[in-house]
């Protein structure tokens, strides 16, 4: 195939954009720090929003929709969490062509004025949990903005749950980090994550305990995929989010916070893409499927809609591409680009034979398939190559990942994958010194890889990366 796309060997953050102009899935937008999300992209973003909105609502969370606009006021009331947003808030300083009595902030997340609302809606421990989610935009204003993974505007969901106690809320935290958020990207995505504690210097603002997935890119670098915070009681004392107890106390609740968003395209990209463009897992995959005309002529077009229609049946997501005006070399490209997962090439000449060519996107093959065989031969590529994709990319994690004893030797490391390394010698004052060459602690973990409670416990290992 021609080339099309810079070879990521060459020029990784070039390929990123290449692929992403190439395959048509965004674009900039005409403000800095902006994006246009295509169609082909779009299409990808509501197949994941779907999984997930499927096991958020699994998890017992209900959608509802909040403002875009925020008073000024609302943050201020939890002081870390406005320090730590500063930097990044839009504030709308007129309306309606005045001068507004207040400003006002496009919401950069919704802790503030959902807290308003958890306060007002919660009175007794019977209201509790209280267990809310929405699909929305948020507004970062980033400085050096790449699309899908920093942008000025992205799209995600935003979870906000109020519990009547400590221990119910970390446990609901931790369900939606590993029954929504580590179940997505593992089994629909084939991203494997380090699922881990964030250190106090990167844990969300407002937070006691933020809890990550964290997933290696083609270049080593690491990406945080989704959060999910424990909020303790720092928010319920600004909002007064409090219930009376089944004793007739009243108390002030626990909430908890959690998000994922539109970088897991980014992340989609960056871990299965390869020189020829996007691969898509089937099971993400808006088209799972993608059926060509190569030629028309001799029933060639019948029969490519017969096997469209057998695939439907079979509950594949299909498309027909008979567009014969156009090349067939150029639209085979086009596929390879999009990560289609599976193509089915009908052309005069195999389909003389009684044949069509099923291609895999995940390893390339080329196979001549009785026409009777092809929805079985579709079917099993589509099972194998889900499974494969997610074990490329977790032999590749582990190939570029390696235990150290020192600070300096995870430093080194970090400059072409991660580092595992004992939490005790890195420290707070090593993470300092990390961050300052352009390094991070991803997340810490125990020896047996679960989640910690806190980073104080004995024996943790840090996760040193540089990341995006």
């Amino acid at each position: 195939m021609a080339r099309v796309l810079t070879p990521r060997a060459e020029d990784f953050p070039r390929w990123y954009q290449d692929l992403i102009a190439k395959a048509k899935l965004a674009d900039n937008g005409p403000v800095r720090g902006t994006m246009v999300i295509r169609p082909a992209g779009y299409a990808i973003w509501e197949r994941m929003q779907a999984e997930m909105d499927d096991r958020i609502k699994a998890a017992g969370a209900e959608n509802a929709y909040f403002p875009l606009f925020i008073p000024e006021s609302y943050l201020k009331r939890e002081a870390e969490h406005v320090e730590g947003f500063s930097p990044e808030l839009a504030v709308v300083t007129h309306g309606g062509g005045k001068q507004l009595a207040e400003p006002v902030v496009v919401r950069p997340t919704s802790e503030t004025v959902i807290g308003e609302f958890m306060a007002k809606w919660i009175d007794s421990y019977r209201d509790l949990p209280l267990l809310l989610n929405q699909w929305a935009n948020v507004v970062r204003w980033e400085l050096r903005p790449r699309v899908f993974l920093r942008t000025s505007e992205f799209l995600w969901q935003e979870g906000h749950t109020a519990h009547a106690t400590r221990e119910d809320a970390r446990a609901y935290a931790r369900k939606i980090l590993h029954e929504a958020y580590e179940d997505l990207m593992v089994s629909v995505l084939g991203i494997p994550v380090v699922v881990g504690l964030k250190t106090a210097r990167e844990r969300f603002a407002g937070a006691t305990a933020t809890y990550t997935c964290e997933g290696m890119m083609g270049d080593g670098k690491a990406l945080q995929l989704g959060t999910s915070h424990e909020l303790g009681q720092n928010f319920a004392k600004a909002f007064d989010i409090s219930y009376s107890s089944a004793e007739g106390g009243r108390e002030h609740a626990w909430t908890t916070s959690w998000g994922t968003s539109t970088r897991m395209l980014g992340g989609l990209i960056m871990c299965h893409g390869d020189d020829n463009g996007l691969r898509v897992p089937p099971k993400l995959a808006p088209t799972q499927a993608y059926v060509m005309v190569v030629k028309d002529g001799d029933g060639v077009s019948e029969a490519a809609a017969k096997l469209r229609d057998a695939l439907r049946d079979a509950g594949v997501r299909v498309t027909l591409d008979d567009r014969t005006d156009t090349p067939f070399g150029r639209r085979a490209v086009d596929a390879e680009l999009r990560g289609y997962p599976v193509r089915v090439e009908v052309g005069p000449r195999d389909l003389a034979a009684g044949n069509a060519v099923v291609v895999r996107r995940t390893d390339g093959s080329k196979a001549p398939t009785p026409v009777a065989d092809v929805v079985g031969a579709v079917l099993a590529a589509l099972d194998a190559d889900q499974r494969a994709l997610h074990d490329q990319a977790l032999a590749f994690r582990e190939s570029r990942t390696v235990d150290v004893a020192t600070l300096d030797e995870a430093l080194e490391a970090a400059t072409t994958g991660w580092a595992r390394v004992p939490w005790s010698v890195v420290g707070t004052d090593g993470e300092a010194k990390a961050n300052a060459q352009g390094v991070t602690v991803r997340c810490l973990v125990r020896a047996d890889n679960s989640v910690p409670d806190t980073e104080d416990e004995p024996d943790l290992r840090a996760i040193l990366a540089r990341a995006y």
